[in-house]
């Protein structure tokens, strides 16, 4: 039998175990923001309060993409479709904002599906995943969208794997330049 404390216990594992639906902001200059999203549902409809800044215009991203209309007014934006449909869950910029201001954040978020069930979004700060993103390095990340300057590189003439991918001479020197001459 499930005591009260383990219910709860397995309900809180459950709940920090799942993908949580995440909005955020970022900055690219000019008066010009980026809304980034994270659902692992599919996103038929969302509205949201742009906190400390008043809209000048929306524009692009998934919501654009995939048909949405988008309204916007003073500090709310309200995203929809006529035809039912819907951003696939997954990660992205939801949208592009031109504001006056320095937006603090978002707030009083409504997101459903293409049912119009509710979906439940949080605002976090940053959306950054930090890592390499040079994909020449041996230590890439497909993950990360925020270089961290950790990238390693492979040494001259070696894979990242250590292999010798040049021509050995005749000591042995991966692309060494070692040659066999009239006295041996």
């Amino acid at each position: 039998m499930i005591t009260a404390k383990r219910l709860l216990f397995i309900l809180l594992c459950l709940t920090f175990t799942f993908a949580q639906n995440t909005i955020s902001l970022s900055d690219e200059g000019g008066g010009a923001w980026s809304v980034n999203y994270n659902s692992d549902l599919d996103i038929g409809g969302f509205q949201f309060d742009v906190d400390g800044a008043t809209i000048n215009s929306t524009s692009g991203g998934d919501a654009t993409a995939n048909g949405f209309m988008i309204s916007a007014a003073s500090s709310t934006v309200l995203g929809f479709s006529l035809t039912g449909s819907t951003i696939s869950a997954g990660s992205g910029v939801l949208l592009n904002l031109i504001v006056n201001g320095d937006p603090t954040g978002l707030s009083d978020l409504v997101f459903s599906n293409a049912s119009g069930s509710s979906i439940d979004f949080e605002y976090v700060e940053d959306n950054s995943i930090a890592g390499c993103t040079d994909d020449l390095a041996c230590n890439y990340d497909a993950v990360a969208n925020e270089d961290d300057d950790t990238c390693e590189y492979a040494m001259e003439n070696y894979d990242c794997d250590g292999d010798c991918t040049a021509d050995t001479d005749c000591a042995g020197d991966c692309g060494g330049s070692a040659e066999v001459d009239e006295c041996g």
